[in-house]
């Protein structure tokens, strides 16, 4: 026997019994006559100590040779301690070594296993990751993970939902992102795709007849990682038939509540709020907006349309869009380094042609680079729209709509945490709905989808399908916390000929359509319920509620930004006769093994 107890298990009540406990050495403390050994797990930490005078001979020489994270077994009797730790769940106990057999030895650790890794570079962490998971706040972002995803399941199971698994190994279908490949080794110069996401399947289970499904599926994109973004993630994959989209929103936020508060202990006892996709846009620069904090976006386009400057009045002229962020009481920050940088972030990130900037200072005059262009009435309106006050100062971009938008919402979140706005005791959920249903391309130019080619249109703006695409929203939904959209879905489309058209809005022919999505478009022929459905990023709900800065804390075995896995060492080279049974860029490898010999 290995153990009678885990080590965050014995209390005083156990004084007086014979225990076996089995762990890590978190560490060894030598007072001379007397050794106080913490043995750790995962359920938390109990002191052992070992009596010099009273030990069993060769016991104490045995301890003071354990080196930390060496896995030992001790037998020994439960007392009371005499000095209790109150921090300390067993600190009212501790147990009186017998015996100690170790049962694995470790070599000199490359960090301490605490949570103090402020000096800890991720590559070292992630190089090393089995060490790391031993710290506790690692263990218990994965109970946190575990609690989540027994939530998830054990409500969907009540409602009725099917688990159903659906393939890894699919066709490559176009869905926004790169698809990682894998070449068939059977069928020569073929491959399948990694799925993106089980988007066809679980509509086509919707086909079958299934009613309600969901899935905790792996997904993989092969696309530019940060911090809230890996190449394979867990997705909660959720699909109904015979639905509104209102059913999906009811149902949804009521899964939403119960997890945040199994995860996070508190309640979101309130009805999420609904914002239409452009609302969102025009007041928080994002669609999805943290609402924690204000520095709402102001418009000021009409203010400034007649003004001499011409850097805002082109713009206005042109269909673009003038507007603000304010930013309250902090004037000693915005130095013109500062704002330097800021101007450089908008450019280099979001290609915004400037930032310009108005201020009110201590004597209440306005000050600005732009005042001279500007009349003193022309100004007085600009502060009374801003409502500028002493103190505080706009910053202003003028540019399309989107990337003003893109711009100010981006420079808005970077003050927030920068300048301590944001309220991080606080978790506010909302749902953003009626996304467009194209947007334009400028590198392709063409209309793309925005979500993907299988949502549902909303009914009144049918009759722009002929001429103003851009107008086009969808029975669409993201659920926001925190800024994080942590998940996403639609009503989808359940028309043929209107499956039909939205294709050829893309710019996808029918053979195109036919090679990509042919087994899809032959399921839509044979009776299809109206449906919809919605996907959660697991590993980005749990980092939001967390309030973990980086999905690596919650994912188990996560990849570098550069799609790494340092413990692993992966991707790594394949033997180069694999790579030639497999096919992979067969014609490319001989070649380059003619030139090699």
């Amino acid at each position: 026997m290995y153990r009678t107890h885990n080590l965050g298990q014995l209390r005083i009540e156990n004084a007086g019994e014979k225990v076996v406990l089995s762990g890590w050495v978190a560490n060894v403390r030598d007072m001379n006559h007397f050794l106080f050994l913490v043995l750790r797990d995962r359920e938390g930490i109990t002191q052992v100590i070992i009596d010099k005078e009273n030990s069993p001979e060769g016991l104490f020489e045995k301890t003071k040779s354990l080196n930390n994270e060496d896995v030992i077994k001790v037998t020994g009797t439960v007392r009371e301690r005499s000095s209790k730790n109150k921090d300390m769940p067993t600190g009212d106990i501790e147990v009186a070594a017998d015996t100690i057999d170790i049962l694995s030895r470790s070599l000199q650790l490359p960090f301490a296993i605490n949570d103090n890794i402020t000096n800890l570079g991720e590559d070292m962490r992630l190089k090393y990751r089995y060490l790391d998971l031993r710290r506790t706040k690692m263990l218990n972002n994965l109970r946190k993970r575990n609690t989540m995803l027994k939530a998830m399941r054990d409500y969907l199971t009540d409602k009725g939902f099917l688990d159903i698994d659906t393939p890894v190994l699919a066709k490559a279908t176009p869905e926004g992102a790169r698809d990682f490949i894998v070449p068939s080794r059977i069928n020569k110069g073929d491959f399948y795709a990694l799925p993106q996401s089980p988007q066809l399947f679980k509509q086509i289970l919707m086909v079958a007849g299934v009613d309600r499904y969901y899935q905790l599926a792996k997904c993989f994109r092969d696309e530019d990682l940060r911090a809230d973004r890996q190449p394979e993630f867990t997705q909660l994959d959720i699909e109904m038939s015979f639905v509104t989209q209102e059913d999906i929103l009811c149902e949804m936020e009521k899964m939403a509540k119960i997890v945040f508060e199994k995860v996070t202990g508190k309640k979101a006892d309130y009805d999420f709020p609904r914002m239409d996709y452009y609302e969102a846009m025009d007041r928080f620069g994002s669609d999805k907006p943290d609402t924690r904090f204000g520095l709402e976006l102001i418009d000021i386009t009409e203010e400034v349309r007649n003004s001499e400057f011409k850097a805002f009045a082109g713009t206005a002229e042109s269909g673009g869009k003038i507007a603000a962020i304010v930013v309250p009481d902090n004037l000693e920050k915005f130095s013109r380094k500062y704002i330097g940088d800021l101007e450089n972030y908008a450019k280099t990130y979001f290609k915004a042609k400037g930032l310009a900037h108005i201020r009110i200072d201590e004597n209440n005059e306005i000050v600005s680079p732009i005042a001279k262009f500007f009349s003193g009435d022309e100004l007085s309106k600009i502060a009374e729209k801003l409502e500028l006050k002493s103190g505080s100062i706009a910053l202003i971009i003028a540019d399309t709509k989107d990337i003003t938008n893109n711009a100010l919402g981006a420079l808005r979140l970077k003050l927030g945490n920068e300048l301590n706005f944001i309220n991080t005791e606080q978790d506010n959920f909302l749902w953003v709905i009626d996304f467009p249903m194209f947007e334009w391309s400028e590198e392709e130019e063409r209309f793309k989808s925005t979500h993907h080619p299988f949502t549902a249109i909303k009914e009144e703006d049918r009759e722009f399908l002929n001429k103003s695409l851009e107008k086009i929203r969808t029975l669409s939904y993201d659920m926001v916390l925190n800024g994080y959209e942590i998940g996403g879905g639609s009503i989808r489309i359940h028309d043929s000929e209107l499956q039909d058209i939205i294709f050829e809005k893309l710019g996808l022919s029918k053979e195109e359509a036919e090679d990509k999505f042919g087994f899809f478009l032959n399921a839509l022929k044979y009776g299809v319920p109206p449906h919809g459905g919605i996907a959660f990023g697991v590993d980005r709900w749990l980092m939001a509620m967390l309030k973990e800065d980086s999905i690596k804390e919650v994912i188990p075995f996560p990849k570098t930004n550069k799609g790494q896995d340092l413990m692993m060492e992966a991707p790594a080279a394949v033997d180069k006769k694999q790579l030639e049974e497999e096919l992979l860029l067969k014609s490319l490898y001989v070649e380059e093994t003619k030139e090699d010999n």
